[in-house]
C-alpha cells in the first residue's frame, strides 16, 4: 500500500453483512476461493444448479484480465491502472502482472465490500518502485473515485481504467454510460478503457441471473454485446473488437480451446 501516513483502507472502519451475498464474495467463491461466507456459498451454488459454465465465466474473464494487463504493460507501456470493481485479491491481481512487467507502475484498486478491504490491506502491496492504494468506494461515485485516486495516480499521464465485471451492477444502461464517460473524461489521450460484463447470449446464464438478483444481493443485469459496445463509443477500439472474454486476444494452452462464454469485453485507446 502507498505510505502516506495510512491508507484509506487501514483508516476506515470495517462492518461486514454477512446476512447478504455480494458479488465479490460470491465471484471468490466461483473461482475457488475460501474468502467468502455461507450466504455467499448459497448463492453461489444456486447459480450453479441453473447454470454449470459460471465457473467458465468466472475464469475465462479473468484470464482476459490477466491478458489485458499484461499487453497494456508491455506493448503499450502504460504504468497506471485504476481498477474499478477490484473484488477480493487471488492469483494474478493487476499490480502483480503489472509490476511484474514493470515495476515502477502505480495501481489503485476500488471496491465497496469491507470484507476486499481487509484483504486490500494485507495482500495488495506494491513493489518497492511502484505503488498500490485501495479505496472504498462505490462505482456511482465517479467524482470521488477520481478525487481520491488521484493521490497515487497522475491524471495527466495514460491510465488504464479497468471496469471488469463492474457496469452490470448498474442495471439503468444511461446511468452506467454516463459513469464511464465521466471517468473516461479525467483521463488524457493514449489512456485505454478495458471492460467486459455479461451478457444475454446464454439463456441458461440470463435464468440463473434472474435467480441470483431474487436473493437479495445487488442485481446484476446482462446486456447484449451491441450494448457492452457502446460504452466504447468515441473510441479506438483496438482488435479483435468486443468480444466473448475467451476470445480476446487467447493465448495457446494444453487444454485445448476455451469455452466462448456469456461475457463480452474489448480494449479501447482514448484518442
Amino acid at each position: 500500500m502507498v505510505d502516506d501516513g495510512g491508507s484509506e483502507a487501514e483508516r476506515q472502519p470495517v462492518a461486514i453483512n454477512t446476512s447478504v451475498p455480494h458479488s465479490a464474495r460470491v465471484w471468490n467463491y466461483l473461482l475457488g476461493g475460501k474468502d467468502n461466507y455461507p450466504v455467499d456459498r448459497m448463492a453461489g451454488d444456486k447459480v450453479l444448479e441453473v447454470f454449470p459454465g459460471m465457473v467458465d465465466i468466472a475464469r475465462q474473464s479473468r484470464y482476459m484480465l490477466t491478458r489485458v494487463v499484461r499487453y497494456l504493460a508491455a506493448e503499450v507501456g502504460i504504468r497506471q491502472f485504476l481498477d474499478i470493481g477490484t473484488g477480493l485479491p487471488t492469483v494474478d491481481n493487476t499490480h502483480e502482472v503489472a509490476q511484474r512487467l514493470a515495476p515502477e507502475s502505480r495501481i489503485v484498486y476500488v471496491d465497496n465490500d469491507p470484507l476486499v478491504l481487509v484483504h486490500a490491506a494485507a495482500l495488495l502491496t506494491s513493489s518497492p518502485e511502484g505503488a498500490t492504494d485501495y479505496l472504498e468506494a462505490d462505482v456511482r461515485d465517479p467524482e470521488h473515485i477520481l478525487q481520491e485516486a488521484a493521490k497515487t495516480l497522475d491524471f495527466e499521464r495514460p491510465t488504464a481504467l479497468m471496469l471488469m465485471g463492474i457496469m452490470g451492477l448498474v442495471s439503468d444502461y444511461d446511468e452506467a454510460r454516463s459513469i464511464v464517460d465521466r471517468l473516461l473524461a479525467a483521463l488524457p489521450s493514449g489512456s485505454h478503457l478495458a471492460l467486459y460484463d455479461g451478457t444475454d447470449t446464454d439463456p441458461a446464464y440470463v435464468r440463473a441471473l434472474g435467480g441470483y438478483n431474487r436473493g437479495g444481493a445487488v442485481p446484476y443485469m446482462p446486456r447484449s454485446p451491441e450494448l457492452i459496445k457502446g460504452f466504447f463509443d468515441g473510441m479506438e477500439l483496438l482488435e479483435p473488437g468486443v468480444v466473448p472474454v475467451s476470445s480476446w486476444r487467447p493465448e495457446s494452452n494444453p487444454w485445448g480451446e476455451p469455452p466462448e462464454v456469456a461475457c463480452w469485453g474489448g480494449l479501447a485507446r482514448k484518442p
